[in-house]
């Protein structure tokens, strides 16, 4: 072997601790006491400590090994060597640790804490769990899609985060009689949310909560008394059509139809539309659509392209007095408005001249109407009827009007061919 070169016995002391087997000494287990192949315990085992606490741990090396000594022990929290200042021999066999005001784990699984050999090995490990006990879940809310199922989702809490495993079980019962039921199927519409598939009754309110658990303590959620009948919703309306009104620059008609799943049921509906601009995140609502199917959009910009959606609130089924859940939205559906054929400012148009009729107040009206009809009633059949007769009137007015000026035109070019003769 050359002359300066480490043999392979100095080379394998000098690297570091392999990373993998400490990232899983909490997942798979540490080295305990108590097994023939530990050489060191570490106290306490596994400790569970609120956020801030302190900690004061011993690594004890087994007398019975070989060359049993706690000089040059040293330790490591998830994988990073602990300065040796945090460290003191008690005696020949024992390493002491203190930490003071700990923040939470870094894993819910536990922080590993792992006394090492002065050569890097392992010698012994512990899980660290330090975090905060759950708090009350809050904010519960929940729906049926067909009065056979009921799905449920809450609020963690007002902090949220206990840095350790924490578990959340919705329970449910009826509200008079009945034994305690859990739900099984967790995470159906996101973390904190269960699914209850079946096997639920009509006609009578349960009563619905939620337990969290974990190393520090639990907590239990108001509890919310609800009828299946009363939390009904549905998915949103299927094929949702938006087309053009003819020619009319500032409308568009928008139909969809009733859902589905609910065609057997003895219920009202009502619907909301929302619409937007292309280049645009801000939606504008229509709220008095009722129990139509169809809607027509007024007071749009000619040659603009909108995106429209659609959803629905079944309520008063078999009588329930409630106000009903509002589905999601529909997929948007995109549309536009035809160009205007009126040219705008500078577009060569002539100004009347002096003497001359405005249209000014006609148009004045107009956009009066119009606002009325955009504030009071924008799916009015006969709103939409009396804005079709004011739509024929104006055209007509203008139809009327230019013949006049044409009439008027006429007579200027005889008088003004009357002198030459």
């Amino acid at each position: 072997m050359p002359a300066g070169r480490p043999g392979p016995a100095a080379q394998s002391a000098r690297r570091p601790p392999p990373l993998l087997p400490l990232l899983l000494l909490c997942v798979l287990g540490a080295p305990r006491a108590g097994s023939g192949a530990d050489t060191a315990v570490i106290s306490p085992q596994d400790p569970t400590l609120l956020i801030g606490s302190s900690l004061q741990a011993t690594c004890s090396v087994r007398g019975d090994t070989p060359g049993a000594t706690a000089e040059g022990l040293y330790w490591t929290l998830n994988g990073r060597r602990l300065p040796p200042e945090l460290s003191r021999m008690l005696n020949a066999s024992t390493m002491a640790l203190a930490l003071a005001n700990l923040n939470g784990s870094r894993q819910q699984s536990g922080d590993n804490l792992v006394c090492h050999a002065r050569d890097g090995s392992i010698l012994a490990g512990s899980c660290l769990y330090v975090g905060l006990p759950p708090e009350k879940p809050f904010n519960i809310s929940c729906w049926s899609k067909n009065m056979k199922d009921l799905t449920c989702r809450w609020t963690p809490g007002a902090h949220g985060e206990t840095f350790l495993h924490t578990n959340y079980s919705l329970k449910y019962k009826l509200r008079w009689y009945g034994q305690d039921n859990t739900c099984e199927e967790y995470h159906a519409v996101g973390p904190h949310s269960c699914h209850i598939p079946k096997d639920l009754a009509l006609f009578t309110p349960y009563e619905i909560w939620v337990e969290a658990t974990n190393r520090l303590g639990s907590a239990r959620s108001d509890v919310l008394t609800l009828d299946i009948l009363d939390v009904v919703t549905t998915d949103p309306p299927p094929d949702v059509h938006v087309s053009r009104v003819g020619g009319l620059e500032d409308q568009l008609s928008v139909r969809w139809v009733s859902p589905p799943a609910l065609k057997d049921f003895l219920f009202q509906a009502k619907y909301q539309i929302r619409y937007r601009v292309e280049d645009s995140v801000d939606w504008k609502v229509v709220d008095d659509v009722s129990n139509q199917t169809s809607c027509r959009l007024a007071g749009l910009k000619p040659g603009t392209v909108y995106f429209v959606q659609v959803r629905c609130n079944p309520f008063g089924i078999y009588g329930s007095k409630k106000a009903g859940i509002w589905s999601e939205w529909s997929h948007p559906t995109a549309a536009s408005t035809p160009r205007s054929e009126r040219p705008g400012p500078g577009g060569g148009a002539c100004e009347p001249r002096g003497g001359e009729p405005s249209s000014g107040p006609v148009r004045r009206e107009l956009k009066q109407f119009l606002g009325w009809l955009k504030k009071h009633a924008y799916c009015s059949n006969l709103s939409f009827r009396l804005y079709d007769q004011w739509r024929a009137w104006m055209q007509k007015s203008h139809k009327t009007r230019n013949q006049d000026e044409g009439i008027l035109s006429s007579g200027r070019r005889g008088a003004a061919r009357g002198p030459a003769r």
